[in-house]
């Protein structure tokens, strides 16, 4: 390099240093203040899994702060009643749509539709899923195929249909609903542990396309939840149940729609799970290991 090139690096260098001392500050500035929240009054948000659970919740919180939402499940009875629900509160607020969004052609009718009947989706929550819990040699071929179809596959179909209209407007906001078994291996969940660990690399990798291609103001946020009561988790094991009790369905849309308000980029449930997952990386793998075991969650085996 010659001296005009060492010059820049150095400027580069230095500038980081001083942007890494800003953002530690500014990180324990707002662990003390609340940081400020967004209307989502004028946005149309499409939430996925609407049929119960998370995202029936999800799409009744939505609702409650003006926002318009669609709901889409592959259950058209469920789906429609929680639509129901929504729209003999908030007359109009709500728009439901039956698509199998593990497949891409339907996706696509769905966006067509969505576009033409309601208008350009500016907030995606990936919320379906799937969580057969059960040893990995109790899987058969068809019922992993199903967990990534769904848990993985769909997140893919749902941006290729959205996003480029969020591009359009150059404004957007994508929810991805990982797990914290998306951060930490748990027995009897191997197959759903991999989807989910592909949920987080795919949010983290979509992130950093669109701000490599200038759309900076599309904003992405990633949920970690622990264990949510929401029938999927029929066989919690939780050692220290005061500690990490089983939470609601409903507290957990509250907090999903609290970090896309605040604009956060990872969120667990309960929200220090991540900050401890964090602090243990840093310390020797065996250490977190034992800790891991020390704490005693997962989940047993069931029938589906």
């Amino acid at each position: 390099m010659d001296k005009m090139k060492w010059s820049s690096v150095f400027v580069e260098l230095v500038l980081l240093l001083v942007k890494s001392v800003y953002y530690i500050f500014q990180s324990i500035y707002y662990t003390f203040v609340p940081l400020p929240e967004k209307s989502l009054a004028d946005d149309i948000v499409l939430i996925t899994g609407t049929g119960h659970g998370i995202g029936k919740c999800l799409a009744m919180q939505f609702a409650d702060v003006s926002a318009k939402v669609v709901c889409v499940d592959i259950n058209e009875q469920s789906n429609a009643e929680t639509a129901k629900e929504i729209n003999a509160k908030w007359k109009g607020k709500a728009f439901a749509y039956t698509c199998d969004v593990s497949t891409l052609e339907k996706v696509r009718e769905l966006g067509e539709k969505v576009k033409n009947e309601v208008g350009t989706v500016t907030i995606l929550v990936n919320n379906a899923g799937i969580m057969p819990c059960k040893p990995l040699e109790a899987h058969n071929e068809a019922t992993i195929k199903k967990i990534f179809d769904i848990n993985v596959f769909a997140h893919f179909w749902m941006l290729d249909t959205f996003l480029p209209g969020m591009k359009a407007l150059n404004k957007g906001h994508l929810v991805f609903l990982s797990s914290m078994a998306g951060i930490m291996g748990l027995k009897n969940l191997v197959p759903y542990c991999a989807s989910k660990f592909a949920v987080r690399g795919l949010a983290e990798a979509m992130m950093e396309e669109c701000k490599a291609d200038g759309f900076t103001n599309l904003k992405f946020t990633t949920i970690f939840p622990y264990m949510v009561d929401t029938g999927l988790c029929q066989k919690p094991i939780i050692r220290f149940p005061s500690l990490l009790p089983l939470v609601t369905p409903e507290s957990t849309a509250r907090e999903i729609i609290s970090a896309v308000k605040k604009n956060i980029l990872e969120h667990s449930i309960p929200s220090p799970l991540l900050i401890v997952n964090n602090i243990l990386r840093c310390y020797p793998h065996k250490m977190a290991l034992d800790f891991k075991d020390f704490m005693g969650g997962g989940v047993d085996a069931h029938d589906d």
